[in-house]
């Protein structure tokens, strides 16, 4: 459950789709904005390929991308110092996949 900034001390339930939780993998992000909005393309660019497509396009009101920036810099923030702390103990072993949880 997520903390619903609308109205705070609520929750609202997330469902995420069978195949929304499959991913879309994407190497490049192109962002514009206008007055009122940001755009995020996802594009997957593939090597010798001459067209990439956009595979996802997002759109977020200036408020929700900053939010989304914010959560960003504290997720690499958390991610960096959880690799920083593996590193320290452990030069040879490489954590499993799903050993690091992300944040919104």
């Amino acid at each position: 459950m997520e903390t619903n900034e609308l109205n705070p001390g609520k929750e609202i339930q997330v469902e995420l789709a069978e195949e929304i939780a499959q991913g879309t993998y994407a190497n490049l992000a192109i962002i514009a904005h206008s007055s009122s909005e940001f755009i995020l393309d996802f594009i997957r660019v593939v090597p010798g390929v001459p067209k990439a497509k956009v595979k996802s396009r997002i759109i977020l009101t200036s408020d929700n991308a900053k939010r989304l920036l914010y959560a960003l810099q504290d997720n690499i923030r958390k991610f960096d110092e959880q690799e920083r702390n593996v590193n320290k103990y452990n030069n040879n072993i490489i954590p499993p996949l799903g050993g690091i949880q992300g944040e919104a």
